[in-house]
């Protein structure tokens, strides 16, 4: 229960330091079909606050990394629990798995053996023909070792894959913070409805805070609507480019 709990602890993190900021910025604008009156209303509420509070969301934006970080430390802190409680035998567990099936039949020795015994020596008590209780020695079999086995090697292997990706993460992060080319390139990508020039003027002129929120806003408002949003925000900041509203 205490591990699930660990896991869960980035998440709530973040829901409380993101509070639902996101959510609030959409104004139900990830509906395309939205009446004029009320579009350009809310387009503007959402403009000016993007354009006022331009440069201000670094702090909100790390406090998201530092969340992927601790997702991190948590499958790496978890591994070597694990590890402490089997022994030191979880570490290396799946490597000894994998290095026990390349081996020839007749001479390789289950590692999974050691840290899930399937049989062991049991002692029964019961009456015997004079009345007293009489030990029985015998070898029993552990069937829910058979399948534990099976549950912590797939455990080791899923910890190992959540490690990588989550390096990978971490490092993909790193570089958007010290890349603005980076940053514009992946707004480009991912929102082809955007002049590349426009995103070029927002980037230079904007942090990697800013980029986070354009890059949530954009996955969750309409793509029409925040083409438009992101037209006018750069000819808030600057954009000498020619007329691009209708296109």
């Amino acid at each position: 229960m205490c591990k699930a709990l660990l896991f869960y602890v980035p998440r709530w993190l973040w829901k409380n330091w993101e509070a639902g900021k996101i959510h609030a910025l959409m104004m139900d604008l990830d509906i395309g079909v939205v009446q004029d009156v009320e579009k350009r209303q809310k387009k503007r509420l959402l403009l000016d606050y993007l354009a006022d509070n331009l440069k201000h969301h670094n702090w909100w934006a790390y406090r998201y990394f530092f969340c992927e970080f601790l997702a991190l430390v948590n499958i790496v802190g978890q591994m070597f629990l694990m590890d402490r409680f089997f022994d030191g035998a979880f570490l290396t567990f799946g490597l000894e798995v994998i290095a026990f099936a390349e081996q020839d039949q007749e001479d390789r020795l289950d590692p999974l053996i050691y840290v899930f015994p399937r049989m062991t020596k049991c002692t029964f008590h019961k009456f015997g023909t004079s009345g007293e209780v009489e030990k029985h020695d015998a070898l029993c079999l552990l069937p829910l070792n058979i399948v534990n086995e099976k549950v912590y090697i797939f455990l080791w292997f899923w910890f190992i894959l959540l490690a990588l990706l989550s390096v990978l993460v971490i490092l993909y992060r790193i570089i958007i913070v010290i890349s603005p080319k980076m940053r514009a390139y992946l707004l480009y990508i991912r929102f082809r409805l955007i002049r590349r020039e426009v995103i070029n003027t927002i980037v230079k002129k904007s942090y990697v805070g800013d980029w986070f929120l354009f890059y949530m806003l954009g996955q969750n408002v309409d793509s029409m609507i925040f083409k438009e949003v992101m037209h006018e925000l750069a000819r808030k900041l600057g954009h000498l480019g020619k007329d691009f509203s209708d296109t």
